[in-house]
């Protein structure tokens, strides 16, 4: 399988862009007596050979940003999450580096360049059809890149975390994984919605369902269903699906039926005995900026637990956080919060 992808390896470097010296030393904020996580990360100095490279490195994880809101557009939905990865990168870039952070034991590897996707998508129209179709067709053009380096970095031996972006990219990041481990991957989802809707052409809705369709996810449980909008009709799909279990907010947090850690368990059993991606869309955290930002919701203390349970477990192979999508305003909080899961994330696992 590795062959299959190296085919496909130049126009994969054609979107790479290489987090390097230049770029950390102008988002470091160096103070005199402390010492800085951005400045023990490593860095890859050549585009070439990605998979050679990250083979011999001695790094557990290799942190990607996907700076896309093509997928959230294609769903309809408030785009602003490509602004993400930048956010994210300079508060990470500046927090302690210390005994808790293992700084070194981090590769930033950069990001995929998808400006020429986004600026296609700014000339479309989402009220028309044929526009929606054209993103949709982008979104599998995005979905090739993205499953093309997640392949390379878990084949390698690696953790990918990656900083999306839209929740379309569940799918290269399943997609990847399970080539790479040459066998299905299980998924745990904090997630307001399923993401399992009809396979209309790509988009963030719709990721997982096309991941389980072509045979890349195995067990899958989504963690905190919003009841108000989740169709019914997906619902009857989960309700009969043996590889698919859920619980929902309103059950956990508000009528009190089930009980967080009981819920954290029940969820382990199902996606753990194997490997396993953790995805955490941020519209399931409460007042957080992003596609579709919810006033009712987990808080930040409760996702920051839910991500340190499952962390630990031993086939934890990639953590994706998606979909918050930072304003002029927001910016300093959205980088504070996905740099704490990103540190929760390498704390534990």
């Amino acid at each position: 399988m590795v062959y299959f992808y190296y085919s496909k390896l130049l126009t994969l470097m054609d979107k790479l862009v290489l987090f390097n010296n230049t770029t950390r030393n102008k988002l470091l904020n160096k103070r005199s007596g402390e010492s800085k996580f951005g400045q023990h990360v490593q860095i890859l100095t050549r585009i070439s050979n990605i998979y050679e490279q990250l083979k011999n490195l001695d790094v557990k994880y290799v942190i990607l940003g996907l700076p896309e809101d093509v997928g959230v557009f294609a769903n309809h939905g408030k785009i602003g999450a490509s602004k993400a990865w930048e956010v994210s990168l300079k508060s990470l870039l500046n927090i302690q580096s210390n005994e808790y952070t293992k700084a070194k034991e981090v590769l930033i590897l950069g990001y995929l360049n998808f400006s020429r996707e986004l600026l296609e998508v700014s000339k479309l129209n989402s009220a028309r059809k044929k526009d929606v179709l054209k993103a949709r067709k982008l979104v599998e053009t995005i979905d090739s890149y993205v499953s093309q380096l997640i392949y390379q970095i878990v084949l390698a031996g690696k953790k990918p975390i990656i900083i999306g972006g839209g929740h379309n990219n569940a799918y290269g990041n399943i997609k990847g994984a399970s080539l790479a481990l040459g066998k299905p991957i299980n998924v745990i989802n904090l997630d307001a919605h399923s993401d399992f809707r009809a396979e209309e052409g790509r988009h963030s809705g719709n990721g997982f369902r096309y991941a389980a369709s072509e045979g890349f996810l195995g067990n899958y449980f989504i963690f905190g269903l919003h009841e108000n909008y989740t169709p019914n009709s997906i619902f009857k799909i989960l309700d009969k699906s043996k590889a698919i279990k859920y619980n929902t907010f309103e059950a956990l947090e508000i009528r009190k039926e089930l009980k967080f850690k009981q819920e954290l368990n029940r969820a382990l059993k199902h996606v753990t005995e194997t490997p396993f991606g953790i995805e955490i869309d941020c519209d399931a955290i409460e007042n957080i900026p992003s596609s579709a930002i919810t006033p009712s919701g987990f808080s930040v203390n409760e996702a920051r637990q839910f991500l340190n349970f499952f962390a630990k477990q031993e086939h934890a192979t990639y953590l994706h956080i998606c979909e918050a999508a930072p304003t002029k305003k927001t910016t300093t909080l959205v980088g504070k919060l996905i740099t704490y899961l990103i540190t929760d994330f390498i704390k534990l696992s």
